[in-house]
């Protein structure tokens, strides 16, 4: 995407849809770096942080969740035509999240066994990530995401260059860091080597597998992964269930995912 120089006081509006606000509050968890950011930009719809909502058109939106509902499915398009610059924020978002475990079952079936008056939920049958339903110009993934990924993409924006962001997988954090691989070592379960870089290789630094929060990588090798997982003793249910977590809808994830049903 290329870099856009925006206004001196740009508009910066922060979006939910289906998620659990999570990428919202690593925002939020910015705390000095924020107050940086407010000082230059103009916080026009941020219900976490404010009150104030004041009438686009948007320099940035930030949007967070997957499109679940009509209504949500409508919406999104009201805020892609108000918006210069429309940012998909964390795993909901970028690639349906969780929820879209849903876009494999029969949702009626489950909406008919949990609510006592099903007739009253009105949902779509699969979570989508925004980019099925509206042109997006940037995506942070993450199950949350980054905090310092945003600020270095918001600062980036502010003064019109490309962000820098990690291209690479999550077994370069490892190396980087010097963290023994938890699945060459101790034979542990990793999606490290499909896996997008961003979190700072958080789970191997605690001697644990990546679990895929920031989704795939480009041209990831899921096969070769799943046939050494199951080298390690993984059965077909363990090794779709690895797929299916944060990025299920991801389409490298649930298409490994699909060879194990």
């Amino acid at each position: 995407m290329a870099a856009q120089k925006i206004s001196a006081k740009p508009k910066l509006a922060v979006w939910k849809f289906s998620s659990c606000d999570g990428c919202q509050l690593s925002l939020l968890g910015c705390e000095d770096e924020l107050l940086a950011v407010a000082d230059r930009v103009e916080f026009a719809y941020f219900l976490e942080a404010t009150r104030a909502q004041i009438k686009g058109p948007y320099d940035i939106s930030l949007v967070e969740g997957s499109i679940t509902t009509a209504e949500e499915e409508e919406r999104i398009h009201k805020i892609r035509r108000q918006s210069k610059v429309l940012i998909t924020i964390g795993a909901c978002a970028t690639a349906g999240g969780i929820q879209a475990l849903k876009n494999f079952a029969d949702v009626d079936e489950f909406i008919r066994t949990v609510y006592a008056h099903p007739e009253f939920i009105k949902t779509l049958q699969k979570s989508t990530a925004i980019a099925d339903h509206v042109k997006v110009d940037m995506e942070l993934r993450g199950c949350p995401i980054d905090k310092k990924q945003l600020l270095e993409v918001l600062g980036a924006y502010l003064i019109g260059r490309k962000p820098n962001l990690p291209d690479q997988s999550q077994c370069m954090e490892c190396k980087l860091a010097g963290t023994v691989c938890v699945m060459v070592a101790k034979g542990q379960a990793c999606l490290g080597p499909v896996t997008h870089a961003g979190c700072g290789n958080l789970c191997p630094s605690f001697d644990r597998g990546c679990y895929g929060c920031f989704g795939p990588k480009e041209l990831p090798n899921t096969s070769a992964l799943a046939a050494r997982l199951g080298e390690l003793g993984l059965d077909d249910k363990q090794r779709r269930d690895l797929f299916r977590t944060f990025n299920t809808a991801a389409a490298p994830f649930m298409k490994e995912s699909l060879n194990y049903d």
